[in-house]
């Protein structure tokens, strides 16, 4: 049905004065009030350039900031648009563009205008002239006059509007401390650089105004007296300089008000009196700068009549027509205005301006139910009418039921029923019903939704829903039910998954009410929480990570309680990373024999991980790890265990290889071998022997220590392996028990004890002939005395007699040995012996004896006795001679005794000692060398040519020598030093050689040798 509301003309009637002015001054205030604050401008931004010049030199760099003061914070502008020339040069989230070449650059950022244009300047010029891109009152301001790098300028000079302002003689700045009007003009510098004037840019500067003069403005400048007007100040800021506040103040001729932060200063209310002319001023706090306005003229006027609304009846429905009827009385005809009141917002919503007098609503909506009034206007007044309630009745939409859990909760869980409409008019009667059952009744007269909490009676389970009715017909809810057990699935499908793969984990309920809450689980940690209102199927990706491997569960809610899926279990298949190879040993350096833990490890993967373990690619062995963790393998070291190792993880999702790992396996040294080396099968003084060391196995180098009765002798180091040597020139001293040490670091081995015996050959021995008187006669006892000075025992003696054996002797002592003769005629000759230790023969000097015969047929019966006895023995000797000789030559020798006791063969290269002449009286005792002084004699022995022999020979002497070669000896005892090589060997000079020999008296002693590091004298 439809029905028209008609608004009737309010007629004026009578009220009283006070009243009608009190209208006048309400509605007046509603129209003249302006909004508080300076006056409000379109939002734009600004640029600023740091450093602040617009003129650079090239290759010099300039960083633009872009600013937007807005009511939004700067944090919540999400881009810059920096543009050059008018295009979008480029998009940046933050509000700094660094620039390096010429052109004019705006910026723009969001939500706001674009910025004024900057022009800057990369010039190539030698000078420039460098100024700020903006410069406004009271700023201080520096101009720069800048050459270019390693460019001398003298007579450095600034000009304005062409005259000149400043000579820069110590500096190349010039400073205007407090901006004004005045210092706007065009500016530029120069220079001398040698003979030639350089000059700058131009740069024209414009002093802006820190704010503009303010205007003053009226909210009427013909009010009605007993309204309220305000005056308001307009003026602002500077956008680029937005620092510090404007305070205003009020002047009339004769009175002013106080300087105030407000724009605005009301007259509340406003009588006649108050008309005159009016102007303000405004300034910026803490600053000189001050301005004034243009004189405004306000005439206050006289009050008219009121203007009422009115309408009928009292309520309004939904789709029907609404007129509203403005009625003005007792004026001339006015315009009329209409308003709807918007009490969340400062200013009303105008509808319509017109001369009619009706304002028509053809379909009332919900929307138009609110609070009206009209305003009549002419001329001279503005006045606004009474406010009008209009109520609209709305039927209410189709409620919505929700289930809700309580804020509270206690052991057995509760929730509540909300049942709620988006429209419809008050008050509002609510129905809640379960399996059609009526249990609950509420009625609203405050609000469009009711809650009912549950009872422990009533059951959270079956079906529900609610009923809305607020007399214009009853509206039903749909029917909400608890959701079934959520199944949860993972896609893609299976239960084993890959790092770094995507799955989607999906919760789905069969049944159940909207809107559902579904919430997924890993290891009862939530993931994520999501809200279904049209669906029963929810999912949830995500990228997996190693540990994401666990169970994973989800539930699903309504209102009715939670259900939770059936869990599932995902398994996160890691592949290993590179292990690590490590070696443990039992010390620092691996040894022959230690077992070392070859320990591989990947730092991550899943298991189980095979470990493979390699030495130089060869497979050593392997090992399973069901728990992820390391494994290890144990081996015992050998020397061919010495190389490079590593080993690779494997768990099916590809092989890992360790970084090789490098282990030397060092060899002790074993028992070394020490080896005797001599020229011949017996040592014997003043050969070489070669110590040589060795060991069969150890890791080089190999440091070797000889020893002699454990005192070191010296050491040799071999750096490859093997064995050493060095030398030593025998003397007696050395026999004894030798040994070694071998030692590479991991233990000192030593050998078994070498004996060496050293033989000393024996020297030429000295023939003595001792007789009870000098001149020897038949009969007499003859003491044949023959010792060698040096010689190693046993050795044996043989005495001659003209080259004829008499008798062979054995000294086990080493001492002489003596042979006694009971002398006849036979017996003068030449007697001589020899000596031998097994080491070579050694021969005396010859000497010569002369026995003297008895006087008449005696001494000629013994003469001829004698000498028959030695034809005979003469025969018997030659035939031994030929026979020893033939048995020398049947075995390949020759004969034992030397040529040299033959005089008729004497050796080439050996003098001979021949007998003293016969006129030379004997002496008692017979000897090579002075047998009378207990002193030791020395006899000097060199090396003598060949020519020798015949100076030799033709010395007067009684008993002359020949002198045989000898070889030059070592030095006594002294080994040489070491040589890098494994031999270590002793040189050996030619030099003279002295040796020494005891006196006669002690010739039974044995033989004394010199310190074996000193040299012979």
């Amino acid at each position: 049905m439809t029905n028209a509301l008609f608004l009737r003309k309010l007629l004026f009637w009578p009220q009283p004065w006070a009243a009608q002015v009190f209208m006048l001054l309400w509605v007046s205030l509603l129209i003249l009030a302006p909004v508080g604050g300076q006056f409000a401008t379109e939002i734009k931004s600004v640029i600023s350039l740091h450093p602040p010049w617009t003129t650079l030199f090239k290759g010099e760099t300039v960083t633009l900031t872009c600013k937007a003061f807005q009511i939004n914070a700067p944090q919540k502008i999400k881009w810059y648009r920096w543009y050059l020339p008018g295009e979008i040069q480029y998009k940046t989230t933050g509000n700094t563009y660094e620039v390096h070449e010429s052109g004019g650059y705006k910026c723009q950022a969001q939500d706001s205008h674009s910025s004024d244009r900057v022009d800057l300047i990369f010039s190539a010029a030698n000078l420039i002239l460098q100024a700020p891109s903006d410069v406004f009152e009271e700023d201080s301001v520096v101009l720069r006059c800048q050459a270019k790098a390693n460019i001398v300028l003298n007579n450095m000079t600034l000009y304005k509007n062409g005259k000149i302002l400043k000579i820069l003689n110590k500096t190349s700045d010039f400073r205007i401390h407090q901006a004004s009007m005045k210092d706007s003009g065009e500016y530029y510098c120069s220079g001398v650089k040698d003979t030639h004037s350089v000059s700058s840019n131009k740069i024209q500067i414009v002093v802006q105004e820190l704010f503009p003069s303010p205007v003053l403005r009226a909210s009427s400048t013909q009010p009605t007296e007993g309204h309220t007007v305000t005056l308001t100040c307009e003026s602002q800021l500077s956008l680029q300089r937005p620092e510090g506040q404007l305070q205003f103040r009020f002047v009339k001729p004769s009175t002013m008000s106080e300087w105030r932060i407000s724009p605005e200063f009301q007259f509340s209310p406003i009588r006649r009196e108050n008309s005159g002319s009016y102007w303000c001023e405004a300034r910026r706090i803490n600053s000189l700068v001050q301005k004034r306005s243009q004189e405004l003229q306000i005439q206050v006027q006289e009050i008219v009549p009121d203007v009422r609304i009115h309408s009928h009846p009292e309520f309004v429905f939904e789709g029907l027509e609404l007129v509203l009827i403005c009625s003005v009385s007792g004026v001339p005809r006015p315009t009329i205005s209409w308003y709807k009141k918007q009490h969340r917002l400062r200013k009303d919503r105008e509808l319509q301006t017109s001369s009619e007098t009706e304002f028509k609503v053809p379909v009332v909506q919900n929307s138009d139910a609110g609070e009206y009034y009209c305003i009549a206007r002419n001329s001279r007044f503005s006045i606004k009418s009474n406010s009008v309630i209009i109520s609209v009745k709305v039927p209410v939409s189709q409620p919505v039921l929700t289930l809700r859990p309580l804020e509270t909760w206690t052991l057995v869980r509760e929730m509540s029923l909300q049942c709620e409409v988006q429209r419809g008019s008050l008050p509002i009667r609510y129905q809640f019903f379960h399996e059609d059952v009526l249990f609950k009744e509420i009625k609203s007269s405050s609000g469009r939704k009711v809650l009912h909490r549950l009872s422990p009676t009533e059951k959270p389970f079956g079906s529900y829903y609610c009923t809305a009715d607020n007399g214009l017909g009853p509206q039903r809810s749909a029917a909400v039910m608890p959701v079934s057990q959520p199944v949860l699935t993972l896609s893609p499908p299976g239960t084993r998954t890959l790092v770094g793969n995507e799955v989607r984990l999906q919760c789905e309920v069969q049944r159940g009410s909207s809107p559902i809450q579904y919430q997924f689980f890993h290891e009862d940690v939530l993931l994520t929480k999501i809200e279904a209102t049209s669906w029963r199927t929810k999912s949830y990706s995500f990228s997996v990570t190693a540990e994401h491997s666990g169970n994973y569960y989800c539930t699903a809610d309504n209102g009715f309680g939670p259900q939770s899926s059936e869990t599932i279990n995902l398994s996160v298949i890691v592949p290993v990373s590179r292990p690590v190879l490590t070696l443990r040993t039992p010390r620092a350096q691996a040894v022959v024999g230690d077992v070392v833990q070859l320990h591989c490890e990947a730092q991550r993967g899943s298991p189980p991980i095979l470990y493979q373990f390699y030495h130089e690619d060869v497979t050593l062995g392997s090992s399973s790890s069901p728990s992820g963790e390391g494994a290890s393998f144990n081996l015992f070291l050998k020397t061919e265990h010495s190389g490079n190792y590593f080993c690779e993880a494997n768990n099916g999702q590809g092989v890992q290889r360790s970084y090789p790992v490098s282990l030397s396996v060092k060899v002790p040294v074993s028992h070394p071998v020490l080896t005797l080396r001599t020229p011949r099968v017996q040592a014997v003084v003043g050969d070489i022997l070669e110590i040589h060391c060795e060991t069969q196995r150890g890791s080089p180098p190999i440091q070797y220590q000889f020893y002699r009765e454990n005192v070191a002798l010296g050491s040799c180091s071999s750096l490859s392996g093997g064995g050493t040597s060095f030398n030593l020139s025998l003397t007696t001293e050395h026999s004894g028990n030798y040994s070694c040490e071998a030692d590479n670091g991991l233990g000192v081995q030593r050998s078994e004890a070498v004996s060496l015996s050293v033989k000393v050959p024996v020297s030429r021995p000295v023939l003595t002939l001792r007789t009870a008187r000098a001149q020897v006669v038949v009969g007499d006892v003859l003491e044949l005395r023959c010792e060698a000075q040096r010689g190693s025992p046993p050795i044996l003696y043989w005495f001659y007699h003209n080259n004829v054996t008499l008798e062979t002797s054995t000294s086990h002592s080493g001492q002489g040995v003596s042979l006694n003769l009971s002398l006849t005629a036979g017996h003068s000759g030449t007697y001589s012996c020899e000596v031998d230790n097994g080491l070579g023969p050694q021969h005396s000097e010859a000497v010569t004896l002369f026995v003297m015969g008895l006087t008449g047929s005696k001494s000629s019966l013994i003469a001829t006795s004698v000498t028959g006895g030695l034809l005979s023995v003469m025969a018997v000797a030659a035939v031994a001679l030929l026979f020893y000789c033939w048995l020398l030559r049947k075995a390949g020798g020759k004969p034992t005794f030397d040529s040299s006791r033959n005089p008729s063969a004497p050796d080439p290269q050996e003098s001979t000692y021949y007998n003293v002449p016969g006129w030379i009286e004997l002496q008692p005792v017979y000897s090579n060398v002075n047998p009378n002084r207990g002193e030791v004699v020395y006899s000097e022995v060199w090396s003598v040519k060949k020519e020798n022999k015949l100076t030799a020979a033709s010395e007067p002497e009684p008993f002359k020598k020949t002198v045989s070669p000898m070889p030059c000896a070592p030095s006594h005892l002294r080994p040489t030093d070491l040589c890098p090589s494994p031999v270590c060997s002793f040189s050996q000079d030619s030099c003279v050689i002295y040796s020494q020999v005891k006196g006669a008296s002690t010739a039974a002693s044995k033989p004394q040798f010199l310190d074996p590091l000193t040299p012979h004298r």
